[in-house]
């Protein structure tokens, strides 16, 4: 786009050159036929004509991308504000979450030492089931002598 405006722009700098040295000449003598000074007034207004072109499309640009900052900035505002809400939502569940675990490692503690009895009772039982079976198959015999000796 920049080699565009500037092929457009020596012509016309020439031209203009041209019409300065022309206008000098035109008040001094009629050198130039006036389809000359209509060919570099057209010429002239051509350039204005597209310079103000690039102006308003500058312009426009401008204004778009002011627009686009405008909502950039209003959405960032807008996620630091959610960012603010959330942490401030985390925030409680993570309390009830240390107070959950520890209550969990309170029952824990106290978990461990009643494992330990259970167990310990759980071996006092079968070693006095095991006692009792036997006692119990003595008696067995022992009635069967009974009865074999009467």
């Amino acid at each position: 786009m920049m080699q565009i405006e500037q092929q457009q722009q020596q012509p016309q700098q020439q031209q203009n050159q041209l019409m300065v040295q022309n206008s000098g000449s035109l008040s001094f003598s009629s050198h130039l036929s006036k389809e000359d000074e209509e060919i570099s007034k057209s010429a002239l207004s051509t350039f204005r004509a597209k310079e103000e072109e690039i102006e308003r499309k500058k312009m426009e640009v401008r204004e778009k991308v002011q627009l686009q900052l405008g909502r950039v900035e209003e959405e960032t505002k807008r996620l630091a504000v959610i960012r603010e809400e959330l942490e401030a939502l985390a925030d409680p569940m993570r309390k009830e979450v240390a107070q959950v675990r520890k209550k969990i490692d309170a029952v824990n503690k106290e978990l461990k030492p009643l494992g330990n009895t259970c167990q310990k009772k759980e071996r006092e039982y079968k070693e006095a089931l095991d006692a009792f079976n036997e006692k119990n198959k003595e008696k067995v015999q022992l009635i069967t002598k009974l009865m074999e000796v009467s």
